[in-house]
């Protein structure tokens, strides 16, 4: 079986103002090498991630969710290179910095490394044509988060989304089409951050296991089918008594893992309220490796969120008043960030891209011996995270409510 993160956009965008003051700004930038950095903003970036996990869950209560922090946490760190010194303080702040001692290159870090992961990550930032950037900006981000920068023409809004769209299918294979539909008037910046990830599993799944009407509890009175991938394999797993909850961690072939936590019934909001940094790591240390007789679901979720009210719930207010300072970005006045969008997509299979099989192999006989095996079926509302193997930063979080609702 083989799982596909298909492109995540998150979209900035960048209005003109009439009464913004504007003072210039530097920054210095350097990329951290030392694994102790990356734990430290693995744990940074989980707290950040449960926190606006946990706005979602109350703005979309009952419903799918699924987003990528690390993306999102990236693109505002990318933009605190471009504000104000008030601004970037209330960015990082929210992100979940501690000022008083964290260094500028432990901000670069939040580019998430990727070398030994099947994973895409990029930038596009398209900019009004008359707008002059900062050169300190310019490099940082292209170094940093590998940004590609387009001169823009926002006075045809229409032509104007044509082009980012168009940009953006050409840049990304053709997993992005038709990006920008509602493109407002006075834009004069538009940031897309995307990443995908492609990773098939190190224990795959066999479609001639797969149940293909199994029920899935939605809620206390709703049912629905869903096909349920089986095999007794074995998995890292644990029982966490004081979360009431079964965590199975499934491993990639590549530098990542999938972690499955299946709460009690009734017990879904009191795990999601507890989720921390410090809860994965206490089930890095608990997981054990054993026989497990696991059922998953095969299916696809998609989320897109409205950043910009979530943001402002958060803390992040000054980008987007009228007198947001963006001094570190260009010497021109009148910028706010108009919008900010997410969206993430999530499919789940046997299968991997493009032909992959998987072989088929001969069982033994294990109704006997199944028996003994602990038995883990995510047949009701589960979490689910993809995580960096070895820092076990965040690169993906959700709820799978209902399956079947792509």
């Amino acid at each position: 079986m083989s799982s596909f993160f298909h492109l995540v956009p998150f979209l900035l965008g960048l209005h003109a103002t009439t009464n913004a003051t504007l003072k210039g700004k530097e920054t210095t930038c350097y990329l951290p090498q030392q694994n102790e950095t990356l734990y430290k903003i693995s744990s940074i970036n989980a707290d950040f991630a449960f926190n606006l996990y946990r706005k979602f869950s109350v703005d979309t209560p009952n419903q799918n969710i699924f987003f990528s922090p690390v993306s999102i946490s990236a693109a505002l760190a990318m933009l605190s290179f471009g504000v104000g010194s008030s601004t970037q303080t209330q960015i990082l702040e929210v992100l979940g910095f501690n000022l008083t001692n964290t260094s500028m290159h432990l901000i670069c870090s939040l580019n998430f490394p990727k070398k030994e992961l099947e994973l895409q990550v990029g930038n596009a930032l398209f900019i009004a044509k008359q707008l002059k950037l900062l050169p300190k900006f310019l490099d940082g981000v292209k170094t940093l988060y590998e940004t590609d920068v387009f001169a823009t023409d926002f006075s045809n809004v229409s032509a104007a989304q044509q082009v980012i769209s168009c940009q953006m299918e050409k840049q990304t294979k053709g997993k992005i089409v038709n990006l920008i539909q509602d493109l407002k008037l006075n834009t004069i910046m538009v940031l897309v951050n995307y990443i995908h990830f492609k990773g098939n599993w190190a224990n795959p799944f066999h479609q001639s296991k797969t149940e293909d009407s199994s029920s899935f509890l939605v809620d206390k009175t709703t049912t629905v089918k869903v096909p349920m991938m089986h095999q007794v394999e074995q998995y890292h797993y644990l029982v966490d008594m004081e979360l009431n909850c079964t965590v199975l961690q499934m491993d990639y072939n590549k530098n990542a893992l999938a972690l499955f936590v299946l709460p009690k019934k009734g017990q879904m909001e009191w795990v999601e309220a507890s989720m921390s940094s410090k809860t994965l790591k206490k089930w890095n240390h608990l997981l054990q490796k054993g026989w497990v007789n696991t059922f998953v679901p095969k299916f696809s979720i998609s989320a897109t969120y409205d950043l910009k009210l979530m943001l402002l719930k958060m803390g992040i207010e000054d980008p987007f008043a009228d007198n947001a300072d963006f001094s570190g970005l260009t010497e021109d006045n009148g910028l706010k960030l108009s919008y900010a969008a997410h969206k993430a997509t999530l499919s789940i299979g046997e299968k991997g891209s493009g032909d992959i099989t998987v072989s088929e192999v001969k069982f033994m006989d294990q109704s006997e011996s199944t028996l003994l095996h602990p038995i883990i079926r995510f047949d009701r509302t589960f979490l689910l995270m993809i995580l960096e193997k070895n820092t076990r930063s965040i690169l993906f979080l959700g709820k799978v409510v209902d399956p079947t609702k792509v």
